[in-house]
């Protein structure tokens, strides 16, 4: 990898090759190089269907199948961006992946729901979610415009800002389902936390290659493994959940009549467009790191197109909504491979884990601390890669006003959300959330301020 690393920065045609999206390195690099673009993501992707199921309450094997679909879903999603199909897809090494930033809609849903009876209402907003993301996809080329990095860079930071309290509270033992469990904050919980993120720390800069580019992984595997003789890990899962199993769509079916499915409905929609924002994001962030250019408006609206279309067969098959994966954009600029197939192999690879459960119970059966302590990092990951998005920003007193009443407005209603208790519950929910009032103010202030206020 290191060979390739350095044929990207050197003159010739191996710099062109590796930066072009349409190359194929051999297939002995393609693979590991495949293989590591799932072990950054892997994390990420399974943490959203694990605080999902906490929050409802679900069981053991309802847990796995999240999972398992998550997978499944995750590598169809992929080969949607990688290899296209007509206008849909951006024909860019983009993985995709659940995304964090619907969890401050879907979160209040799973509790409010309970059990079972939350996914039905989940799904249905998913697909409509992912259908209006679709739609968004179509046209957005037209308002490339209103999303300069000021406003893509403050939504990506607010949802790693509006999440690292999340995984804070797995830190201690979790708090998502109806009830505190009553060891919360206990010593071996925060003890498992903190492992986890010194090992992560320690994997990320005293290794090099796979093993730093893993991070995350390495550090969920040494907490799952010291948990294990400290008796915090629940073996029935893993003993009863089965060797190959073939994914069944619309296993817990739709709810779309309820009042609470009505509010979920409205919260993805609005969410989809965050959404769309953080794409753009993570397509910029590509072409650039890997490419050193700008993205094509084609580019921009296939791959928004292809995440709302990924997220709908999410819904069907029983999958959180799906986006761009953050993590990998920076992996594309570390290894300076921008090959679309590389990206292809590390899809074929998420589809075939899937089909096999044992992996989804050894998962599920994996303590809240543990998962927490590697949240606490991936979600402060996110906030730092919004911070790197607002670099290229000019500090003016403008931009700074766009900055503060974004994140203060957002931050500030999601910490004290008593504040619009009054008004309707999906009111509420998206106020709260924290990412969709500082999305919004940063379009609207950053459409309708100066741009150049003078001094006082």
């Amino acid at each position: 990898m290191s060979e390739i690393s350095s044929n990207a920065s050197a003159a010739g045609s191996g710099a062109t090759d590796v930066r072009d999206p349409n190359h194929m390195p051999p297939i002995g690099q393609a693979i590991p190089l495949g293989i590591q673009h799932v072990l950054a993501m892997f994390a990420g992707n399974i943490t959203v269907p694990l605080i999902i199921a906490n929050a409802a309450g679900l069981a053991g094997a309802d847990t796995v199948f999240l999972i398992q679909m998550s997978m499944l879903v995750a590598g169809l999603a992929t080969l949607l961006q990688t290899i296209g199909i007509g206008p849909i897809g951006s024909r860019l090494p983009i993985m995709q992946g659940t995304s964090f930033a619907f969890l401050p809609v879907l979160i209040p849903v799973a509790k409010a729901a309970g059990g079972l009876a939350a996914l039905p209402v989940i799904f249905a907003a998913t697909l409509v979610g992912g259908i209006f993301h679709f739609l968004i996809g179509t046209v957005i080329g037209r308002f490339r415009g209103i999303l300069p990095p000021l406003v893509t860079g403050l939504v990506v930071m607010t949802i790693g800002l509006a999440l690292i309290p999340v995984g804070v509270e797995y830190m201690g033992g979790g708090k998502f389902a109806k009830f505190v469990t009553k060891d919360f904050g206990a010593w071996y919980h925060l003890f498992l936390g903190c492992l986890v993120i010194v090992s992560i720390l320690a994997a990320k800069f005293l290794t090099k290659g796979i093993a730093s580019a893993s991070a995350i992984l390495i550090g969920l595997v040494i907490g799952y493994l010291v948990a294990i003789p400290m008796g915090m890990v629940n073996a029935d899962k893993i003993t009863n959940a089965a060797w190959f199993s073939i994914p069944e769509p619309l296993k817990y079916g739709f709810d779309f009549t309820s009042d609470l499915a009505m509010t979920a409905i409205i919260g993805m929609c609005l969410m989809a467009i965050v959404s769309a924002i953080e794409t753009v994001g993570d397509i910029s962030g590509i072409t650039k790191g890997g490419a050193g250019r700008e993205p094509t408006a084609k580019e921009i609206s296939g791959g928004t197109m292809a995440d709302g279309l990924g997220t709908a067969i999410g819904a069907v098959f029983g999958s959180m909504p799906n986006t761009s994966y953050s993590q990998n954009v920076g992996l594309i600029s570390f290894t300076g491979v921008m090959s679309r197939h590389v990206v292809t192999i590390g899809a074929i690879f998420l589809i075939l884990a899937a089909f096999f459960p044992k992996i989804g119970a050894i998962v599920a059966a994996m303590p809240n601390a543990v998962l927490g302590g590697a949240a606490v990092v991936m979600f402060g990951m996110i906030a730092g890669a919004g911070l790197k998005l607002l670099s290229d920003v000019d500090m003016d007193r403008r931009n700074m006003v766009i900055i503060a009443l974004s994140l203060g407005v957002g931050l500030g209603l999601k910490a004290e959300p008593g504040v619009v208790a009054a008004l309707p519950v999906w009111a509420t929910m998206l106020l709260t959330s924290g990412l969709f009032p500082a999305a919004f103010l940063a379009i609207f202030l950053n459409l309708i301020l100066p741009k150049h206020l003078e001094e006082i």
